[in-house]
């Protein structure tokens, strides 16, 4: 049971005064996120303002200065360098490595991703937002070498979020797939799924790449305080 702070995606420069997106930024706001609570980092590095894969290199180190010994992991989001050749390369081409990645199994190169974060030794994130993820996932060959799997939901009514992240464990349960989860909604399903993630003894995410409120619906003042709200929801559980 962890709470990862997911601290900017692809928000644009204006979705928050707080959202950061310098590697400067990234590194002060990732420290703050672990004062508050957070036990792991997932970020989208920046390149004159645009997301990209090329910008991991010159990201990490500062955010792992200022983290020092906490788990930083990015994501390989298929919009970002919008061409399966370049995203491949900007991996190959990776000096500073994070920890882990993410890789949606709704995007047609997810195994190409997943082999070559394998060969450098990067972990997995499994990103499954479906039933047809879940059974992609486990129907490849090397599906349970993943570290952990996200459940993510993007849909916004919460019953029926909560039935499809159902059927997605499920499935992983059926294929005997038992990988830590890490259960994560999108704006109005953010706080829901945090209590439900707590209520399951499953890790959760909460930043600005998911939404921007606090528990209750107040504008939160950055990653943060997100952080905290959840942090303490899941003290609240464990005692």
């Amino acid at each position: 049971m962890i709470v990862q702070a997911c601290i900017n995606g692809a928000r644009p420069a204006g979705y928050h005064a707080a959202l950061p997106l310098t590697a400067e930024a990234m590194a002060r706001d990732g420290a703050a996120c672990v004062g508050a609570g957070a036990a792991e980092l997932h970020i989208h590095p920046r390149a004159d303002g645009r997301e990209s894969l090329f910008a991991i290199d010159a990201t990490i180190p500062l955010v792992r200065k200022a983290c020092p010994g906490t788990l930083i992991g990015v994501s390989t989001g298929a919009w970002i360098e919008a061409d399966e050749a370049q995203t491949r390369a900007a991996i190959d081409g990776w000096a500073e490595l994070p920890d882990y990645a993410s890789v949606n199994l709704s995007e047609s190169d997810a195994p190409g991703v997943m082999e070559r974060l394998s060969r450098c030794g990067v972990g997995i994130e499994a990103g499954l937002a479906s039933v047809a993820d879940a059974e992609r996932l486990v129907g490849l060959e090397h599906g349970g070498r993943v570290l952990r799997v996200l459940i993510e939901i993007s849909g916004q009514d919460f019953e029926e979020a909560r039935a499809v992240a159902d059927d997605i464990f499920a499935v992983l349960e059926a294929a005997r797939m038992r990988k830590p989860i890490l259960l994560h909604g999108e704006n109005a399903t953010v706080w829901p799924f945090v209590e439900l993630a707590a209520a399951r003894r499953w890790s959760t995410r909460v930043g600005l790449e998911d939404g921007h409120t606090l528990p209750d619906g107040t504008i939160a003042a950055g990653n943060a305080a997100m952080v905290a709200a959840a942090a303490g929801i899941f003290r609240a559980v464990r005692q």
